[in-house]
């Protein structure tokens, strides 16, 4: 680590990113990290910048619905470097498919929800 490197502990990743610390053990554990996560000294895990900035991207895609097989394949393709480019892309436009889906549907649900809700509101109609 260069001395303006920020060196964050496993409870400030949690803190910033909302994950738990078991959580983030397991993404470890289950190879999901890009780059091995460095220790310090004392053993403690140490995260840098790079590290946060792709838990945040892993948490979009598994908040998304992307499998661990499928976030752990991608996790694999990039950490083969820039030869596995179109793997990747390929990964994440046959996942942003599911996702544009998942909002399709997201939104029919809610145009039902606020019709119900507007009957509701009009006290001179039976809902």
């Amino acid at each position: 680590m260069t001395p303006h490197t920020e060196e964050l502990a496993i409870s400030e990743v949690a803190e910033r990113t909302g994950l738990t610390v078991h959580t983030l053990r397991y993404y470890e554990r289950a190879g999901l990290m890009l780059a091995p996560i460095q220790r310090a000294s004392s053993r403690h895990r140490t995260y840098t910048a790079a590290d946060l900035t792709w838990i945040t991207f892993l948490t979009k895609l598994r908040s998304t619905g992307l499998p661990i097989s499928q976030v752990r394949a991608y996790a694999d393709l990039a950490r083969l470097g820039d030869e596995t480019r179109a793997d990747r892309l390929e990964l994440l436009q046959r996942h942003r498919i599911t996702v544009v889906a998942q909002l399709a549907e997201m939104q029919a649900s809610l145009a039902a929800i606020d019709y119900k809700i507007s009957l509701y509101a009009r006290k001179d109609t039976p809902a």
